[in-house]
């Protein structure tokens, strides 16, 4: 015992690196042990009433504090680590002013992640709409980890957002009630086409369709500068159905309508001459050019 007590006497150099190997072990056995409560938690509630996020995120932030625990145990244990500390306590202001303005970022994530757990917005597996740089997107959440939140979309792209970002926007929590969709495609046609032909067709499609849940209508919803633009309006079971159903429809709908002759505007321009072109003019200027590219 006292030859293990030499070894580990923080006054020598190698003494205190065989306290900092048993610090780093105690370390890694106490996160193996949060890991392993959490885990049996988990597993002793099936139904579900503990928030599994916000299991992840007090794993995450219980292993961060104990690693700051042990480091600043250390550096109080061994003295020359002890004597360095109390040094750089003199100019702590200035230390803490330059590390806060540098940490400014990460601190907020934290803080923005801890009011996301208490206040709990959203929990793992709800779907989520919020505003990303690419536009609106929808997507499941994955994880709250300590400084960011992944949401997974339904074509499986991930789209990782800062605690601080998602805490500070307005998101709709698509699944806090029902997890029920309704798609709303528009389409349009022609002003020369029969309006009740083609709702009748888009209502056939739609209620032929398996993953269709309930049809509610399909009213015109705006009179645009080229074409009449209806609104499919139906349920579906939810946000990925109802974009593969949409998808589905679309393509049916095309075909239809071509069988129909209904026409789907597109951008095209009308030349409108004013006035009639005489054939002696049309063959005169013919003449003309003719005569211009054989000077």
């Amino acid at each position: 015992m006292a030859g293990l007590t030499h070894y580990l006497d923080p006054s020598h150099f190698w003494g205190a690196v065989g306290l900092g190997v048993a610090f780093v072990m105690f370390g890694f056995v106490m996160s193996w042990v949060v890991r392993r409560a959490l885990s049996t938690l988990i597993e002793h509630d099936p139904n579900e009433r503990i928030d599994r996020m916000t299991i992840s995120f007090i794993q995450h932030l219980a292993t961060f504090i104990m690693w700051i625990v042990l480091a600043l145990l250390f550096t109080h244990v061994v003295p020359s680590l002890n004597k360095l500390t109390t040094s750089l306590l003199a100019g702590v202001s200035i230390v803490s002013v330059v590390i806060g303005l540098a940490a400014q970022s990460t601190l907020g994530n934290l803080v923005s992640g801890i009011s996301l757990v208490i206040y709990k917005p959203f929990r793992r597996g709800d779907r989520l709409q919020l505003t990303t740089p690419t536009g609106l997107e929808t997507g499941i959440v994955e994880n709250l980890s300590l400084g960011y939140t992944v949401l997974r979309t339904f074509d499986n792209r991930r789209i990782v957002l800062s605690n601080g970002t998602i805490a500070n926007q307005i998101m709709i929590n698509l699944s806090s009630v029902d997890l029920r969709v309704m798609m709303t495609p528009t389409i349009s046609i022609g002003y020369s086409s029969d309006i009740a032909k083609a709702r009748a067709i888009v209502l056939e499609l739609a209620h032929a369709h398996d993953d269709v849940a309930e049809v509610i209508g399909c009213p015109v919803v705006n009179l645009g500068a080229s074409s009449v633009d209806l609104s499919l309006r139906a349920w579906c079971a939810d946000a990925a159905t109802a974009k593969g159903a949409e998808f589905d429809l679309l393509e049916q709908i095309k075909t239809r309508f071509d069988e129909a002759g209904i026409e789907i505007p597109y951008a095209y321009q009308n030349v409108v001459l004013s006035g009639a072109i005489s054939a002696d003019s049309a063959g005169s200027s013919t003449a003309n050019k003719r005569s211009g590219m054989d000077v």
